[in-house]
């Protein structure tokens, strides 16, 4: 049986990888699976509205009353889908890739995507010529759904919102010009932020920077902050489930930083408990936890298996180093506006600027590599790279983990989403952790070579 589901979804450059065909057939066997309501959503991209009218049509196939909620950010959809005690959703979109790129996401009645069993059925749903279509008298049926006023809600209900607004805090906000823009300066205007904007137009090819916000395409936010005066910069990804945060200083810092933050107020809140994160988060999230009397509970990468892990055990707090903030009293997946409503809190709350609050925590220096990898080699590489590396501490969760006597790490694991090995690399200081990065990618690429 072939695979469709990657590390978040199923992904494709669009009529390359992905086409009309593949997003109808896929949608009638999900929908399927799923039951009768399913919620669907779409992200800006500019195939998207082809790919939510196939999915409209798989879903009617198989007698699905599709609830169409339109252009909306990710987790707006997955709230409503859990919301409203529907059978599960469908969202277009490929999340952070570039614009070539579309997918899908499937989620279950929990809000939460579907773990690998049910990937499993409906790729034997698919790979098998798609499921029994419904007689013409029990085709589905299509209305629209309204899911961005109640997420606003949803995200406002966890704050103390009068804290916030007695602060008096500013924001600067980059929604990349996906659909955060739809949700995130209103979420602002509410806890009675002033709101500044830049990239805040939709437009699927993603003008103003790249759709995954990074330290080195996040110039244009840092300046927007620095001429404002604002507090804090938040810039998203293009479907909305991410944020990354910019002092009011002009610093980007990446995601496990904010997500530590976080970790740390939860803690003072909830002593002792257990939260979730992925091997290739910083140590500073176990640093702040451990501190709280807590535990962390160490996953494979991706959002999917975090938000899982919350949901089997019953966790409130998971993340990722790339800033996905999964906060359970709300909904265990990723939700940018979320984070950006939790770190303003902490701001008013503290009284602090975010600088301040991020010098608080220990610090630890991180860099990142990619190499590419054909799909085909990636399994092989990834065995050769095994029986290659030595190291005092190896660790298999994910691709391959080595941690060094001096606390240095780096993990390098082939990615879900595309065809790349990821390289992440943490260490005392910055030279550290360049040379682990530098060394570990001359090693992933001779082995690619070689087997190639």
């Amino acid at each position: 049986m072939g695979r469709l589901f990657g590390t978040n979804g199923v992904r494709g450059v669009v009529n390359k990888d992905l086409t009309v065909d593949m997003v109808t057939r896929l949608a009638a066997s999900a929908g399927a699976l799923l039951g009768g309501d399913v919620a669907l959503g779409r992200d800006g991209r500019t195939s998207s509205p082809m790919f939510r009218d196939a999915a409209v049509s798989g879903l009617l196939s198989v007698g699905c009353r599709v609830h169409d909620a339109g252009m909306t950010p990710t987790p707006a959809l997955q709230l409503a889908v859990k919301k409203f005690g529907l059978d599960g959703g469908l969202m277009i979109t490929a999340s952070h890739n570039p614009p070539e790129f579309n997918g899908v996401k499937v989620i279950t009645a929990d809000g939460v995507e579907i773990p690998r069993e049910q990937e499993e059925k409906i790729e034997e749903s698919y790979f098998s010529g798609g499921p029994a279509l419904s007689p013409w008298d029990r085709v589905g049926t299509i209305r629209p759904l309204d899911v961005l006023e109640p997420y606003r809600a949803s995200v406002l209900s966890h704050i103390n919102c009068e804290a916030v607004r007695e602060a008096g805090l500013s924001v600067a906000i980059d929604p990349g010009n996906g659909v955060a823009v739809l949700s995130a300066p209103a979420i602002a205007r509410d806890l009675g932020c002033g709101v500044y904007t830049i990239n805040a137009d939709v437009d699927g090819s993603f003008p103003g920077r790249t759709s995954e916000p990074r330290p080195d395409n996040l110039g244009d936010l840092r300046a927007l902050v620095e001429a404002s005066g604002a507090d804090l910069g938040v810039a998203f990804d293009g479907d909305g489930d991410r944020s990354i945060f910019v002092d009011e200083g002009g610093e980007v810092h990446w995601g496990d930083r904010s997500f530590a933050l976080v970790a740390r107020e939860f803690m003072a809140k909830n002593p002792g408990a257990e939260v979730v994160t992925s091997v290739s988060s910083s140590k500073v999230i176990e640093d702040v936890v451990t501190a709280g009397g807590g535990r962390v509970v160490w996953t494979k990468v991706g959002s999917v298996v975090i938000s899982r892990a919350m949901v089997d055990r019953g966790l409130k707090l998971g993340g990722e180093e790339n800033g996905g903030i999964m906060y359970g009293p709300h909904l265990e997946v990723r939700d940018g506006s979320m984070a950006m409503a939790l770190v303003l809190e902490i701001m008013a709350s503290s009284g602090k600027p975010l600088s301040k609050l991020f010098a608080e925590l220990p610090q630890y220096s991180q860099m990142k590599g990619r190499v590419p990898c054909p799909e085909e080699l990636k399994e092989r590489a990834l065995e050769e790279l095994s029986r290659s590396v030595k190291a005092p501490r190896v660790e298999t969760i994910d691709g391959v983990k080595l941690v060094y006597p001096d606390g240095g790490w780096i993990l390098i694991r082939p990615s879900g989403t595309e065809p790349v090995f990821r390289l992440y690399a943490e260490a005392g200081s910055p030279e550290r952790a360049a040379k682990l990065v530098e060394e570990h990618k001359a090693l992933i690429e001779s082995i690619i070579s070689s087997i190639s």
